[in-house]
């Protein structure tokens, strides 16, 4: 796939800014109660996101501020899409709603922050049952199965809060022992 999008002559960054606008699209489906469709589009705005990385590779374009755009626009497609979730569920006057998708939004956040300022000390942080892929597959399977019923979106949520503090745990235990194994 990476080779296709190299000969179509779309760089790593424009892959990338592609995926954010299909997260956006995603969000706004969501947001109208398109959970179906909008559950769909959350999963292709991720295959984009598989594939920068690839395609940066492949076309000999790995950049640091490559690595820098493709995290930020990670954070941001996450929380649009979070966004997107929050409006449905305030649409709805669900009081569970909101409370789930701020947990899992700062969970997310959380478990990226982590690794980045881990790495930042020169600790590789990669650890954790709740990386970015398995949130994004999770979520975007229980807003699919939410389309027929509305309590899977909860039950995705919860499960994506749940171990993204579980995984920010493990990722602090980590770094904490390679901290203490340098002093």
């Amino acid at each position: 796939m990476a080779r296709l999008l190299a000969k179509a002559g779309l760089s790593p960054n424009i892959v990338t800014s592609i995926g954010l606008l299909i997260a956006g699209a995603s969000a706004f489906l969501l947001s109208i109660g398109e959970l179906w469709a909008g559950g769909l589009v959350l999963l292709v705005s991720s295959v984009f996101d598989l594939f920068d990385g690839a395609l940066a590779r492949v076309t000999g374009r790995e950049t640091h501020f490559g690595a820098l755009f493709d995290s930020v626009v990670d954070r941001l497609s996450e929380a649009i899409v979070l966004f997107g979730v929050l409006v449905y569920f305030l649409d709805r006057s669900s009081t569970a709603g909101p409370v789930l998708v701020y947990l899992t939004l700062v969970g997310s956040i959380t478990v990226s922050y982590v690794r980045a300022r881990a790495e930042g000390l020169g600790i590789e942080c990669e650890v954790g049952i709740m990386t970015r892929p398995e949130r994004i597959l999770i979520l975007a399977v229980g807003i699919v199965v939410g389309h027929w019923w509305t309590t899977g979106v909860l039950v995705a949520l919860g499960i994506v809060a749940a171990l993204a503090f579980i995984t920010t745990a493990q990722r602090v235990a980590h770094s904490y022992n390679a901290l203490t194994k340098r002093e």
